[in-house]
């Protein structure tokens, strides 16, 4: 029983994690850390998917190793982050105390993006190289 909720809460956790993606308040990474922490204890097959898939994967070791968030992908998180809520902050939402509320919360996700250690490309491809030999 407790393999399978393991594998559920998994499963969840990608989806989440796929969503935050598309979702700028919905943090990727720590969805994704938390499905292969639920498919490490159940699962080696989808762990395995997991840390081995083109898309994900890369994140995953990347931080778990501490080597950092890339800086395409920093680059990228704070735009999508500022451009979808400047236009709910602007279109959307009537109440400047919810504005404010937003504008708070995204200059704290952008805070915490931008402090997180950053992976250059060069120093990914050189990672890369030399797990390969």
């Amino acid at each position: 029983m407790k393999l399978i909720i393991l594998k559920i809460c998994g499963s969840l956790s990608v989806g989440l994690g796929v969503l935050g993606i598309i979702l700028p308040l919905l943090p990727t990474t720590p969805f994704l850390l938390l499905a292969a922490a639920c498919y490490v204890r159940s699962s080696d097959k989808l762990y395995h998917w997991l840390i081995t898939n083109k898309h994900f994967g890369p994140y995953i070791k990347n931080y778990r190793e501490g080597k950092g968030i890339p800086l395409k992908a920093k680059v990228m998180a704070v735009v999508v982050l500022w451009v979808s809520l400047s236009f709910t902050i602007f279109f959307i939402i009537p109440l400047v105390s919810i504005q404010l509320l937003l504008f708070i919360i995204g200059a704290c996700v952008t805070w915490y993006i931008l402090k997180q250690k950053t992976l250059y490309l060069s120093e990914a491809s050189h990672n890369e190289q030399q797990a390969e030999r």
